[in-house]
């Protein structure tokens, strides 16, 4: 397949860590404007990801959603998760990405990863968390240095401490994001919804009714739409066709796929279908999208 025609590259933890070292299951480091491998924008990977950012400019895009870089901040991205960032060449920072089983290992409560406010959000959205007060700058500044510093003990590192250091940024990240979501998320069910949020991340390619999402979460349809609209105000189908009309968006603006090839992409029966469906959903066919968004 031409290269100008494939879909959005999709990242793992090997195209980032270090060649010399066996575990692929997280990497921290420094990020700035000089790292030590390049990547294609837009791109999505199936890890976890934050990044604390202490100097620079420009912006952040995920999932369509653009966020200026405000240092001192830090943002946090979900497995699935197509994003863009355009920065400074002044950019400064540190990034810890992992998979969820490193995280998860020790775990007695296996769904920790996705209560945490920044992951998987309720509200579908990923605006960073800004840090207004250095006690708190300092503090995470020292938990990614002591995770650098460790690493750097190459064979002699230890791995439960890294470990330790990543809860310990998740946490204190955890209880200063923004109340209203920490608040959120403490309502009945949105575990459940979020469990929701993931399985359409990893499915919207499969066409799969809400009936079948219901049934491989032990819930009912009726019960699933019920909550997934009490917390978030959409139902679930329209949680469905949100993903499905993103992806395709993100396919016409940043591939060079015909029309028939994304609704092949993406299990649509026929091109007229999907046309169709573009435009019920959009507002416009997509091809005129495209050129639209190409101006």
């Amino acid at each position: 397949m031409k290269s100008k025609s494939e879909h959005i590259p999709v990242y793992s933890l090997h195209n980032f860590s270090s060649s010399e070292r066996g575990s692929q299951q997280f990497q921290v480091e420094v990020f700035d404007a000089n790292r030590h491998f390049s990547v294609k924008y837009p791109h999505r990977h199936d890890f976890f990801e934050v990044l604390y950012l202490s100097k620079g400019s420009g912006f952040h895009v995920i999932d369509g959603n653009k966020y200026e870089i405000k240092p001192p901040c830090v943002f946090f991205m979900s497995p699935g998760q197509a994003h863009k960032i355009d920065f400074s060449n002044d950019i400064e920072g540190y990034i810890f990405i992992f998979t969820a089983e490193f995280y998860l290992i020790n775990q007695n409560n296996q769904n920790r990863l996705i209560e945490f406010p920044f992951f998987f959000t309720i509200r579908q959205d990923n605006p960073p968390l800004i840090l207004d007060k250095s006690e708190n700058v300092l503090f995470l500044e020292s938990l990614f240095k002591n995770s650098i510093s460790e690493l750097q003990k190459g064979g002699g590192y230890s791995i439960e401490l890294l470990r330790s250091i990543l809860d310990l940024i998740l946490t204190s990240c955890s209880t200063l994001y923004k109340a209203d979501e920490n608040t959120l998320n403490k309502g009945k069910g949105h575990i459940m919804v979020k469990k929701f949020f993931q399985l359409v991340e990893k499915n919207y390619h499969k066409k799969l009714s809400v009936n079948e999402y219901a049934d491989r979460l032990a819930v009912t349809p009726n019960h699933l739409t019920q909550t997934v609209n009490q917390l978030t105000g959409k139902t679930s189908s329209q949680i469905i066709k949100a993903k499905q009309v993103l992806e395709i968006k993100r396919l016409l603006v940043h591939t060079n796929l015909s029309v028939t090839e994304i609704a092949n992409l993406l299990n649509f029966p026929d091109q007229s279908y999907f046309a169709k469906f573009f435009k019920r959903e959009t507002g416009i066919p997509p091809l005129q999208y495209r050129m639209k968004s190409l101006k």
